[in-house]
């Protein structure tokens, strides 16, 4: 698909993922000897990083694919339950058998009653889609959404910064990426006059129609309040705009007066012509689920601030570079933030995301680390 074949952040450089893999080739080959392994937290992938995996979903998984392990007493009796109720689901009683196009019914119900649980608002079970991973369920929304070329070709408002994959999709997908900025100063809010901008800068050459948002945010870590959200809403229904609300670290919510708000609460509790006439899809993943805190320490690192992190398992620390390390960066063809990443890399072992490959305002510099 030439649609995927994007340009390189800049023209001559490496990216960091190639630096990153370099350098990991370096160590298993022994020809780095100032440390032992490289830390890579410039991503969330905890289980890559060593974390341990829940034992009674691998057990039920096991049990799912080898059924016999349903009459091993050592293993607990919920996990022996839980998978003979999801193995009586499946025709014949195998994982192996095509299941439903939008997932085990039993499944989609379960979710349901989370939902409800969660929202306190009833949901509808034919509404929901189970699809493998978060991502997944992304590119197929934007494949029922996107259509056309030149001016009508489908727009995507995305927020500035977003994680470099969705970026990706998007171009895939042949859409056209509509930046707007969150609003640093003020914890990275998403504000209206700026979804405005950049959808009035748009029509010029695309067709927006599409709204995506984060929360909690990635890489950012800000928590929108439920009234951000209702202003978000009345300003998609005005514009009749697709709605994609990215909520897979809703799990992940700890700063103080920070609450999630889901959009399709937020949604159904405005009521009618709010509620009858805006479109959602509303994305969860059942791998996330938690956070350490660590902003304290990190903004007391000299060249450092960060804004506070409400929530999610990102931090997106803002470097504050003096004018001699802008000057060298752009002397050797690299944005500063990567030229600091690699440094980084080259002389701890710490592996983190330039900002630069999650889009940022002209002229400042940032660094996303992840809590794995």
């Amino acid at each position: 698909n030439p649609l995927i074949k994007t340009p390189p952040i800049t023209s001559n450089a490496p990216t960091h993922q190639e630096s990153a893999a370099a350098h990991h080739w370096l160590v298993l080959q022994g020809l780095v000897k100032r440390y032992k392994d490289v830390i890579d937290v410039s991503s969330g992938n905890p289980h890559g990083m060593g974390l341990k995996p829940l034992t009674f979903v691998r057990q039920v998984l096991a049990t799912c694919f080898y059924p016999s392990l349903v009459h091993d007493e050592s293993l607990p009796l919920d996990v022996r339950q839980r998978a003979q109720s999801l193995l009586a689901e499946c025709d014949g009683e195998s994982i192996g058998s095509y299941p439903a196009t939008y997932g085990m019914k039993h499944v989609r119900s379960s979710v349901s009653t989370f939902i409800t649980r969660r929202d306190g608002v009833v949901s509808d079970p034919d509404n929901i889609i189970i699809s493998n991973g978060s991502q997944h369920a992304l590119i197929l929304i934007l494949k029922l959404l996107v259509q056309g070329r030149g001016l009508q070709q489908t727009g995507v408002l995305t927020p500035v910064p977003c994680y470099r994959s969705f970026n990706k999709a998007l171009v895939a997908q042949g859409a056209v990426s509509v930046p707007y900025y969150l609003c640093e100063e003020q914890g990275w809010t998403v504000q209206v006059e700026e979804l405005r901008r950049a959808l009035q800068a748009a029509r010029g050459h695309c067709n927006p129609m599409v709204l995506y948002l984060i929360n909690p945010g990635n890489p950012s870590g800000h928590v929108q309040s439920k009234a951000s959200i209702e202003e978000v809403i009345r300003f998609a229904a005005e514009e009749r705009l697709f709605i994609m609300a990215d909520e897979v670290y809703q799990g992940c919510v700890f700063g103080k007066d920070s609450e999630f708000y889901s959009y399709k609460k937020v949604l159904s509790e405005m009521g009618p012509p709010y509620s009858t006439n805006v479109e959602l899809a509303s994305f969860h993943s059942v791998s996330k689920g938690f956070m350490g805190e660590i902003m304290d320490v990190v903004s007391g690192l000299p060249g450092m601030t960060c804004q506070p992190i409400n929530g999610g398992i990102f931090m997106f620390l803002r470097l504050h570079l003096s004018k001699a390390a802008i000057e060298h960066a752009e002397e050797k063809d690299l944005e500063p933030d990567l030229l600091y990443s690699m440094r980084l890399l080259e002389d701890t072992g710490l592996c983190v995301a330039p900002g630069c490959e999650l889009r940022q305002k002209q002229g400042t510099h940032h660094i996303r680390y992840c809590q794995n």
